[in-house]
């Protein structure tokens, strides 16, 4: 009786264990690519291409700055696990030295995407609007730009996503990543893409539109996160920090955005959400003016998409330039 008490027991075990496996293993053998996307507007594309054919993690969870970012060790052995890691090298540091220690099945650096034209820009003031690529009609205008610059080293502007033709381009990489790696498939992805990159296309229109005719042209920000976004619409950027919203601004710059406010008639001073609104809202009551959101859609909150912020960001632009 003993003896197969203990066999039962011990075939119940091995059951048990072989089951676990088997669920283990059932998460990578579902038939779908497995990704992980460093944050919310990446995986916004990633899933809008994949669908249902692809499985999706945001390694940013809701209300994290993505700068901030801080991984568990669960996080980090994920990693290895998954097919595709979809970020942008640089953005979150410990993201980076997580996809070193355990690597995923490839890394994908958004930033590398051919076609993406990169604004550049320093990491303690705003970006100037110079373009990596196709900017040769325009390089007589960026001496006075760059003798500006000083000694300042200029790095690559990441926030790319915040003007919708960019992220065609990454809509269209991801397309060709997925369909390269699961040709059955390509004729889906190919149709996600198309429908994706008509609502793109259609909110840039939107864009052109609504920034058409405005009595002012100059946004101040709280961080330079909207460099693109001004680049795409003929609008300037003066922000108060950096390329990283915790960049801490000298009193020197503060001083400077002070005076090109009050010159320009600003009626805005922009803070974000997940961001310490705390300078934009000083310098707002220091200049007896509004201080309202513009949104760089780094991540949103329950029932937001990219298009609602970006619809939201797009009516606190017409009401702080005035546009007709």
């Amino acid at each position: 009786m003993k003896k197969s008490y203990k066999l039962a027991l011990a075939l119940s075990i091995s059951s048990l264990l072989i089951a676990s496996c088997s669920s283990d293993s059932s998460e990578n053998t579902d038939g779908k690519l497995s990704v992980i996307a460093a944050f919310y507007p990446i995986e916004f594309v990633v899933s809008a291409i994949g669908g249902d054919l692809v499985s999706i993690e945001n390694m940013t969870p809701p209300g994290v700055e993505p700068h901030d970012l801080e991984l568990t060790a669960s996080q980090v052995t994920r990693l290895s696990q998954v097919d595709l890691l979809f970020s942008i090298k640089g953005f979150q540091p410990a993201l980076d030295e997580a996809a070193t220690q355990s690597p995923p099945g490839e890394v994908i650096d958004l930033l590398t995407i051919d076609g993406l034209n990169l604004l550049q820009a320093t990491e303690d003031s705003d970006s100037h609007g110079d373009e990596e690529e196709g900017h040769s009609d325009e390089e007589e205008g960026h001496s006075d730009e760059e003798e500006g610059h000083g000694d300042e080293e200029m790095i690559n502007d990441p926030h790319f996503w915040l003007d919708p033709k960019r992220l065609v381009v990454v809509a269209n990489a991801v397309a060709a990543k997925f369909s390269a790696i699961d040709a059955d498939n390509a004729q889906t992805y190919e149709s996600n893409r198309s429908a994706f990159v008509e609502k793109l296309e259609l909110l840039d229109q939107e864009y052109v539109t609504g920034l058409q005719s405005c009595e002012r042209r100059m946004i101040v920000t709280s961080h330079a996160a909207f460099g693109y976004l001004a680049s795409a619409y003929n609008l300037e950027q003066e922000a108060i920090a950096g390329l990283s919203p915790d960049a801490e601004p000298t009193p020197k710059r503060l001083n400077e955005i002070s005076k090109e406010a009050k010159a320009d008639g600003t009626t805005t001073i922009f803070f974000e959400t997940l961001a310490s609104p705390k300078l934009a809202k000083t310098l707002a009551d220091d200049l007896k003016i509004k201080a309202a959101v513009l949104d760089p859609v780094e991540g949103v909150g329950e029932g937001q998409t990219y298009f609602s912020v970006m619809e939201s960001n797009l009516s606190a632009l017409r009401a702080a330039l005035s546009c007709k």
